[in-house]
């Protein structure tokens, strides 16, 4: 491989790499970084194949830097701003790009559609920088200028790149080229100190010396950009723009959502990515890069036009400042993105090597690595009958053999900490190594590394075998990892005007922070309000005394200062907990009594059955089902919650625990509370179960009667082990063999009767719960230790990659947001606050959107044309679901991506959060749009609703 290597980094402008599938091209790409010494460009074809090359070039080469430039995450021309956190990543990329010495060897990886945006020219963004030192005299003033005019957004808690908080003499900022925030202490205007702290605790985790801020979004807000662009647009699109919303924020100074798609307006002239690496730099492209760009670029064109035809129906040419006032008025796409002839006269003169897996024909243009792609384990994993382990370990045998170095690539340490189970189970051993050791292999060794990488290969005589070739697609988490302990307290920050108990005062109200003169020193409080207009000045190192009072400010009495109210309920409120603690010691005593026979399982079998779970699980996930696993083997009825929001993984948790009780010979039962639920439940328990010695039947209405009579037979014989059915498994006629577990999927949801007679299936069998939202009694039952709790707060995928986007009702966005989701063979919720409100979406839908087949759905309709609607929906027959917020819960199509919500002003902050899980259930980006009419203005609390479930992103 020398000889190519040594050709790929040469002089010579255009080469193709073949033989060079995916995750060995990252192999090649850093020895040739490497040797080079100098700075490198890959361009994917997309985010999911940018991450998987960054993190290859991590294992390859952990001592060079990967720098990462993601694409806008919004549409082109569209009414909304890129995420804040691609916002910041996107600048903080650039202005790291800039501090870096081109002989200094690092790596840029970005995409398609980011190499094919403009950007600020490298003047504006290494102007656009900020430095201080410990000791510094900084006018706080100038520093809040500068956040404000550089997209930092202001917060109550520093939380995610780009926020930053003023709290009296601290200063809280979160840098874009930081991984955490810092907090800046001020004496006067004097930098007394410069601290980096945790985002989940807030507190210090080391001191610095100085500090540097980076933009976080490429445009910027000076006076002087101001006047540019009133000066531009006024050109570019003419007289009466007055009344433009977009032009009348941006000259007060407001940035308003969309304004990166003006950004040519801004500056003297844009660049791009290729301008910042410089004309000496190598450039690797992904295989179909050029189809990638094609692609972006018909729809770039698409949406122009599209624009531009909206803009010329609305506008009638009368020269009338009311008919065009709201005009989006777009720019040319020459303007903000590289065309191919751009993208021709760019690159002509750079080494670009052009990877492809495929042995390409020889034009003395090519250099032929001759790697080839993994085996892959599929047919095994389709024929009944075959072990795939089996299969992988002959496999492995044989590589061995042949004198290869292999690596088993995993994609975390529990799923390395399985596989090297089930392979030891299959007498292939193989050590778990690190990077290193596993540079280190000679011939015919093996060993199981961390590399995340989505298939295999065999380069030279490395050979690559990876996690998805043995079991199948997979789905990795690689958002930002929350803790449990700590999800509370992140839902618990204060805002000025929020309601708030403090343990010796009662009930008041927070106001804010304020700066009192105590003893010749300034010392920061907390100003809090109390009945008759009574102040507390309450020491911020005393804000533990403080906690929220709820959500909602309305009807709420005061407290009085110095009253004995709040003394006296206080008192009523311990007399009470007294008496409900006598009644939980009499019912945990009881319970503790009960045994139950301990639970016996193979533990080779167990985890070849969890290694096909298609997700990397998470902490919280691996900690609850430890937790099953052990009220199953520990000789005592399981009564266990699973608390854990939609999406979080609940499901796996129930399905570990359904394999070890039916391989142990007794029956488990789940029940549900809708058809739909139970139908969805079905299909993924007979998926799992499909190569295992377990029969999985259904029970409810949509089962045909002859199906219903065997079900019963073969659950009375011990012929079914696994059942799943609404409320018509609780039936009287339904009698067990051997019931071992009884799964309950949204207890709160089941009526009196129906939970009567689970207490009486409670009696002798595990009890396992699984909720999103627990109803009080039930979660109190949990905390309180009478039922044991595991709370699921990660998501096993990144559940927060849900793009939302706060915008106006803009019949354009929408409808390329519908038709896009229908092109890419996927389905859309059209969510509305009232039923009075569907009779216009419906009419939207008709006269904007009419290639799509959309149906209704709303809770005055009868139950059972409710559920037929929904599972033809489920079912694939619509493009489209007009519903009220009756989707909020037991709802998951995975086909379902779009979110559209009308009048999103008009509903509670936990119903949006509970609406935007329905999508993103898949491996397929998810979209949310919140949307409010032109006409109609938000209120501070709806609009304060919406920005926090947009910071959720």
């Amino acid at each position: 491989m020398q000889i190519q290597l040594a050709r790929y980094i040469g002089a010579e402008s255009s080469l193709t790499a073949a033989g060079l599938p995916e995750g060995a091209d990252a192999l090649v790409f850093t020895q040739a970084v490497k040797r080079l010494g100098k700075r490198a460009l890959f361009i994917a074809r997309d985010d999911t194949r940018a991450a998987s090359f960054i993190a290859a070039c991590r294992f390859f080469a952990p001592d060079i830097m990967c720098l990462s430039l993601p694409a806008w995450d919004c549409l082109p021309y569209d009414r909304v701003s890129p995420g804040r956190t691609i916002a910041a990543r996107r600048a903080g990329a650039l202005y790291s790009l800039l501090n870096l010495s081109v002989d200094q060897p690092h790596i840029i990886v970005t995409t398609a559609s980011a190499a094919m945006q403009q950007v600020p020219s490298r003047d504006v963004i290494r102007n656009a920088g900020f430095t201080a030192q410990q000791g510094a005299i900084v006018k706080r003033e100038t520093l809040e200028t500068y956040l404000q005019h550089n997209g930092y957004s202001r917060a109550s808690t520093v939380m995610e790149a780009g926020d930053f908080a003023f709290r009296g003499g601290i200063i809280d900022i979160f840098p874009a080229t930081d991984q955490t925030p810092v907090r800046l202490d001020f004496f006067g205007d004097e930098l007394e100190t410069i601290r980096s702290f945790d985002v989940e605790t807030q507190r210090t985790t080391q001191t610095r010396k100085d500090i540097t801020l980076a933009p976080v979004s490429e445009v910027f807000l000076t006076d002087t950009n101001i006047a540019n662009f009133r000066r531009n647009y006024i050109a570019a699109f003419g007289g009466g723009v007055s009344r433009d919303p977009i032009y009348a924020s941006i000259i007060e100074g407001i940035r308003p959502q969309g304004i990166e798609h003006y950004m040519p307006l801004f500056y003297p002239q844009l660049e791009t990515i290729f301008d910042y690496v410089g004309p000496q730099t190598l450039i690797g492209c992904d295989g179909l890069l050029s189809e990638s760009r094609q692609e972006r670029w018909d729809l770039i064109e698409d949406f122009y036009s599209a624009r531009q035809e909206h803009a010329q129906a609305r506008d009638t040419g009368s020269g009338d400042p009311a008919k065009s006032a709201g005009l989006y008025r777009p720019l040319p796409p020459d303007r903000l993105y590289v065309s191919n002839d751009m993208w021709g006269e760019f690159t002509s003169s750079m080494r670009l090597r052009d990877h492809t897996s495929f042995n390409a024909p020889d034009n003395g243009k090519k250099i032929d690595f001759e790697g080839k792609l993994a085996r892959d384990f599929g047919v095994e994993r389709r024929t009944e009958g075959k072990n795939v382990f089996e299969a992988v370990t002959d496999h492995l045998t044989a590589l061995r053999g042949d004198k290869q170095k292999v690596w088993v690539a995993c994609w975390s340490e529990g799923s390395r900490e399985r596989l090297s189970s089930v392979l030891e189970d299959h007498n292939f051993l193989a050590p778990k190594i690190t990077h290193n050791q596993a540079r280190d292999l000679k011939a015919g060794q093996a060993g199981l590394v961390i590399l995340p990488v989505e298939n295999g290969f065999t380069l030279d005589d490395l050979s690559v075998l990876s996690e998805q070739d043995i079991l199948g697609d997979r789905l990795v988490n690689r958002g930002r990892k929350r803790k449990a302990k700590n999800f509370i307290s992140e839902a618990g920050s204060m805002g000025e005007g929020d309601l708030i108990i403090h343990i010796d005062h009662g009930l008041g109200r927070y106001l804010g922070l304020r700066t009192l003169d105590v003893g010749g020193a300034p010392h920061d409080c907390l100003v809090l309000e109390y009945a008759g207009d009574a102040k507390l000045f309450l020491p911020v190192e005393n804000i533990e005394l403080l906690s929220r009072y709820g959500n909602s400010n309305d009807g709420a009495v005061l407290d009085r200062l110095g009253g004995a109210a709040w003394q006296s309920r206080k008192a009523k409120a311990k007399g009470r907990l007294r008496e409900m603690a006598a009644e939980l010691i009499i019912i945990a005593a009881k319970r503790a009594m009960r045994t139950a026979e301990p639970l016996s399982m193979d533990d080779g079998t167990y985890n070849e059955f969890a290694a096909r779970f298609p997700y990397a699980e998470t902490d919280d996930q691996l900690s609850a089902i430890d937790d099953v696993i052990g009220d199953l083997k520990s000789g005592k009825p399981m009564d266990r919650l699973i608390c854990g929001d939609v999406g979080f993984g609940k499901t796996e948790v129930a399905l570990r625990a359904a394999f070890a009780v039916a391989m142990s010979g007794k029956q488990v039962a789940i029940v549900v509370p809708t058809t739909i639920l139970s139908r969805q439940h079905f299909k993924t328990f007979s998926q799992r179960f499909k190569d295992w010695p377990v029969k999985v039947r259904q029970l409810s209405r949509l089962v045909s009667s002859k199906d219903t009579k065997t079900t019963k037979e073969e659950l009375t014989t011990g012929r079914c082990e696994i059942v799943i059915g609404t409320h018509a498994l609780l039936a009287k006629t339904i009698k067990f063999s051997d019931l071992g577990l009884v799964i309950v999927d949204e207890e709160q949801r089941f009526g009196v009767q129906h939970k009567e007679r689970l207490k009486a299936l409670r009696a002798d069998v595990h009890v396992l719960t699984l909720t999103a939202t627990p109803i009080p009694r039930t979660l109190q039952m949990a905390l309180s230790g009478i039922r044991d709790l595991s709370l699921i707060a990660t998501p096993p995928v990144d559940r927060l990659a849900v793009r939302t986007y706060v915008m106006p009702f803009d019949e354009v966005s929408i409808r390329k947001a519908l038709l896009r989701e229908r092109y890419r063979g996927g389905q859309s919720y059209f969510v509305a606050p009232r039923i009075a409100d569907i009779p216009r979406l419906e009419e939207f839908l008709r006269n904007a959107v009419p290639e799509v087949k959309y149906v209704i759905a709303h809770g005055q309709m009868a139950g059972g044309v409710l559920e037929d609607i929904m599972t033809a929906f489920y079912d694939g027959q619509y493009d489209v679901l007009i519903s009220t917020s009756i989707i909020e819960s037991g709802i998951d199509i995975p086909s379902a991506n779009t979110m559209i919500i009308y009048r999103a002003d008009r509903f509670g902050l936990a119903q949006l959060y509970q609406m935007r899980g329905r999508v993103g259930r898949s491996k397929v980006r998810a979209y949310a749009y919140l949307t409010m009419p032109d006409e109609h203005v938000a209120t501070a609390g709806a609009l304060q609703r919406l920005k926090i479930l947009q910071s959720l992103d």
